[in-house]
């Protein structure tokens, strides 16, 4: 009887420090204690380089050896990641929130959204429920120049950073409506710079329009977009923009929430910028 061949899970990173979370990753999802030849027939790794490892993991009390020796099993000080993790998440919980209440007053799938180099990142997204939908979870990227909320990240640089940025992108036309040529979309990005909102108008995915906002920031530049995405056959322009007052109070609430969050000055740092 031949024993099934485990599909093996990709441990990649660029230094050791990434490989081992890569590794991490793995073993959060076990729900039984695993040895370390499950691990080398699950992630194909030598023998060797993942034992040596798993004793990286067991010093720090990420991971634990079980009575037996040879079964390992999640550490006390994982799991005590896992909890703070859970506990202290708040600011994601409060803005998940907003916009899951975004969600339920426009009707259509809404995310959160960051600037990351020339890529849009899904940081947090609701889904409509109904049944015709774009499916973009957390995680999600997007080239910044076909995306409502990138021409705003984009619309808050200065011409020369953005020239540089653009210059560097590849402007991949992905619809009949992508903006490719630079002139075009600097034109673009002038007039939503203008009037505070952008629009995906069918320019990354056929059949889907999007409608962006910033969060206001104390700093003046954010880098915190809220989005509205729909299906063309139930949103077009006009009822995206009848949304923008909703999605304006959202993006305030969601900048309130960021506001919050930051820590307070201490003493030292005030002195610093009195001068």
């Amino acid at each position: 009887m031949t024993t099934p061949r485990l599909d093996t899970r990709s441990i990649e990173g660029d230094t050791p420090a990434q490989r081992l979370l890569a590794l991490l990753e793995v073993i959060a999802e076990k729900d039984q204690y695993f040895t370390l030849q499950t691990l080398v027939d699950e992630t194909g790794l030598p023998k060797p380089t993942l034992h040596r490892m798993l004793q990286q993991l067991e010093n720090s009390g990420m991971l634990q050896r079980e009575a037996d020796n040879r079964h390992y099993s999640k550490g006390a000080r994982l799991r005590r990641l896992a909890e703070n993790l859970l506990l202290n998440d708040t600011v994601q919980g409060a803005r998940h929130a907003v916009l899951a209440d975004l969600v339920r007053e426009v009707g259509e799938s809404c995310n959160i959204t960051a600037l990351s180099g020339s890529e849009v990142l899904y940081l947090d997204r609701v889904e409509t429920s109904a049944p015709l939908r774009f499916y973009l979870h957390p995680g999600s990227r997007v080239p910044a120049h076909c995306s409502a909320s990138g021409k705003l990240f984009l619309a808050q640089m200065g011409a020369t950073q953005r020239r540089r940025l653009l210059a560097e992108m590849p402007l991949e036309k992905f619809t009949r409506n992508t903006i490719t040529d630079i002139e075009a979309l600097e034109d673009e990005i002038a007039q939503v710079k203008e009037q505070g909102f952008a629009f995906d108008n069918e320019e990354f995915l056929p059949g889907l329009l999007c409608i962006a906002v910033l969060a206001p920031s104390s700093a003046g530049i954010s880098n915190t977009g809220l989005a509205i995405q729909a299906p063309v056959m139930r949103m077009d322009r006009e009822r995206a923009l009848a949304c923008l007052p909703v999605l304006e109070r959202a993006a305030a609430a969601i900048a309130r929430i960021n506001q919050g969050a930051l820590p307070e000055p201490s003493p030292q740092q005030d002195a610093e910028v009195g001068g």
